[in-house]
């Protein structure tokens, strides 16, 4: 179940009974502000808790949200999680919990925590909190055992019913026919056989997939004939038929009466190779989804050379150990649990651990490089996607590496201050420098992450502290790269604290400093040209026809950007248009999108300011697309506020108002109302005005709210069409 349809995992195999339980859950649901559904593990619990939510989702205008607590190890990640579930990238300076309840206070959504039993405490005491503030706000929580919290409402689930319901034998034979179309039960005694597994696993979901998935290698007669002896048979410490990990498991995680799943899984462990049981404990150290290549980098070493490591993978696969949707696998918490078991014992704990981490540093350090480059888009997505893998290497990295985890905090800084985790970018920046000395351009790229999230969450004093910090040691050090920074940081700061002359003197003398011998590579500005003045005049990319521009660094670019930005602050339109549409064509011959898209708000702002709305209109649906692919709400939110101007100049006020609504709603998800550029306020302001003028107070506040209730996909694509209806 790891493709996501809307905000909900989905499905990808058959849902087979559970018609009472269902139904005892839609009342809840509708009832309840919070029920709890409890079971042992592998009883379906999750699988419930989807098929539930998709049927209740409906009645929620702001949709059912899904938080999968299994890769949580412990609470540190548990508010960013749940943040990130419901679409809150919060930038202020506030208490987490604080901003997640301001944000669901006026929600009427559902939200559903998957495997919560390992974070018991720390999410009866949230929800505590967040059911108080917001009343609109439904909760369902899968997990072993209640949570405890007051006015949970608990629903018990049983494994399927064996005798007088087919489902558990419906079960077994759908997840027979998965396997294999050709298969299922059609040979005399199989009928008889199959149902006699179903009875002999009490029913449990989980043991029968495991059990069907071994068809492959034995008959259901002789399934079922194995199956018999072995539960037959008594648990002994001296019995070589039984799992060791039967013997060595925890009965807080595994109690004497749910030992049918723990031995079905012992069983299905002995089933695999030896190298398909060690593939299946290394594995467990991923905490999120993966490909055979992030396989092949953890857990090769030993006898698992990078194609056995493939060979076992699709050993796993076959025996429903892990999931496959596509490119991508993950495992079952259940079976991860076991997994970690073996791992532990077999010693390779540490071991397993430090490949984890040095796997995740090098996709920071191949992100980083990739930052302008046609795969920009797609390291954004994997980076974002691989949070908890991430802050589990820096985790272990920050005990075990240092200076690992000081140069991984550095390289996926920028990433996570862009991707909303602004909580974590400093967090880690600032554990990294305080574990110990750091010298030369790792020192600085962490001062500078630690900058630019303080910038963000508009703590400018902290970001004014660190860019005159990080311009001092990239001097010291000869840095090129952390000159160029250091003056986009500290240039930002001055633009927001009104002193744009500052920031324009800076970034160009530092451009003039670092272009005739870079040391990260960058090449010398690309020469501007009468193509340059037409796209600033309202041109299109089409019109430019000067020899290609080399591609420049990151930090090049986004010095250059500043120059824009203060030429525009500084009233300097023409120059400020030819600098951007000059800095947007490098931006796109790099593949970087980043800065690209502020180059494109820089266009519809110059646009608006010099009377052509519909051209102002243009860039900033070309900022919004490039914004939205990066999944940056905060640049979707400064790209709906000119797009709504420049719509509120053309005199449709009733467009303006609702790309205004659906701008605020975008402004909620990172805490800031309408904070962009200072010279963006005025000119909101006088376009607010205008469109109020064409249409009246009543149809812009009516057009302001239906923004406003959308939701934030719905608004947006209706934004980026261009012609825009009500």
């Amino acid at each position: 179940m790891m493709t996501k349809v809307g905000f909900l995992p989905e499905e990808t195999s058959s849902f087979v009974g559970r018609r009472a339980e269902l139904a005892r859950l839609e009342t809840a649901l509708t009832t309840r502000r919070m029920t709890t559904l409890i079971g042992p593990g592998g009883v379906g619990k999750t699988r419930l808790a989807v098929r539930a939510a998709r049927a209740a989702a409906d009645r929620y205008p702001d949709g059912a949200w899904w938080a999968d607590l299994s890769p949580l190890y412990d609470d540190a990640l548990l508010l960013p999680t749940v943040s990130d579930a419901v679409g809150l990238a919060d930038h202020t300076l506030r208490m987490p919990v604080e901003a997640l309840c301001e944000w669901l206070s006026d929600k009427n959504l559902l939200l559903v925590l998957d495997s919560a039993e390992h974070l018991r405490g720390p999410c009866s005491h949230l929800l505590a909190e967040l059911i108080t503030t917001s009343p609109g706000l439904t909760v369902l929580v899968t997990s072993r055992q209640p949570l405890g919290t007051r006015g949970e409402h608990v629903v018990r689930i049983q494994p399927l019913p064996v005798d007088g319901a087919p489902d558990a034998l419906q079960l077994f034979e759908d997840r027979l026919r998965a396997g294999d179309p050709r298969a299922g039960l059609e040979a005399p005694g199989d009928r008889a056989a199959a149902a006699d597994i179903c009875r002999r696993l009490e029913g449990i979901p989980l043991a029968i997939e495991l059990a069907a998935a071994g068809i492959g290698r034995h008959t259901v007669a002789q399934l079922a004939t194995r199956i018999g002896t072995r539960f037959d048979a008594p648990v002994d410490a001296e019995d070589l038929t039984a799992s060791r990990l039967d013997l060595l498991a925890d009965d807080s995680l595994w109690p004497r009466r749910h030992r049918t799943l723990r031995t079905t899984i012992g069983w299905s462990h002995e089933l695999c190779t030896p190298l398909e049981r060690l593939l299946w404990a290394r594995l467990t150290l991923l905490r999120t989804d993966f490909d055979e290549e992030v396989a092949r980098e953890v857990c090769t070493g030993g006898p698992l050379t990078p194609h056995e490591v493939d060979r076992a993978l699709q050993g796993l696969v076959a025996q429903s150990v892990v999931q496959r949707d596509g490119t991508r696998y993950r495992m079952l918490d259940t079976l991860r649990e076991y997994g970690r078991m073996w791992l532990k014992e077999l010693g390779e704990e540490r071991a397993a651990a430090d490949r984890h981490a040095r796997s995740f540093l090098g996709l920071a350090r191949r992100a980083h490089e990739g930052w302008t480059g046609p795969d920009q888009i797609t390291w954004y997505h994997t980076i974002a996607d691989t949070h908890l893998d991430l802050c589990a290497a820096l985790d272990h990295l920050l005990a075990h590496d240092v200076a690992g985890a000081q140069e991984m905090a550095g390289r996926v800084g920028f990433f996570w201050a862009c991707c909303g985790h602004l909580s974590e970018a400093r967090g880690y920046a600032q554990r990294a420098l305080d574990a110990g000395p750091v010298e030369g351009p790792h020192r600085t790229r962490l001062q500078w992450v630690l900058g630019v999230a303080a910038l963000l969450q508009g703590d400018f004093a902290t970001a004014e502290k660190y860019g005159a910090l990080c311009t001092a040691i990239a001097l010291y050090d000869h840095d090129d790269e952390g000159m160029l920074g250091a003056t986009y940081l500290s240039g930002l700061t001055q633009l927001m604290n009104g002193e744009p002359a500052a920031a324009l003197e800076a970034a160009e003398r530092v451009l003039r400093m670092t272009e005739t011998a870079p040391s990260d590579g960058a090449s010398p500005e690309p020469r501007t040209t009468a193509a340059d003045t037409s796209e600033a005049a309202g041109g299109s990319d089409a019109d430019f026809d000067s020899d290609p521009a080399p591609v420049e660094s990151a930090h090049r670019l986004r010095c250059r950007l500043i120059t824009v930005f203060a030429l525009t602050a500084l009233g300097r339109l023409t120059e400020s248009g030819r600098a951007a549409a000059t800095l947007r064509r490098s931006c796109e011959l790099g593949g970087e999108y980043w800065t690209r898209s502020y180059a494109d708000y820089q266009l519809a702002l110059i646009a608006l300011l010099q009377g052509r709305p519909e051209d102002s209109a243009t860039h900033a649906r070309a900022m919004l697309a490039g914004k939205h692919r990066l999944r940056d709400s905060f640049g979707i939110a400064l790209g709906l506020d000119i797009l709504a101007a420049a719509i509120a100049a053309q005199g449709a006020g009733a467009q303006a108002a609702r790309v205004y609504g659906t701008g605020h709603a975008y402004w909620r998800m990172v805490g800031h109302p309408q904070r962009g550029t200072p010279e963006l306020g005025a000119v909101r302001e006088t376009c607010e005005l205008q469109a109020r003028a064409a249409v009246g107070d009543a149809a812009y506040q009516r057009a302001f709210e239906r923004g406003q209730a959308d939701n934030a996909e719905v608004g947006l694509a209706a934004a980026l069409h261009s012609g825009l209806q009500l």
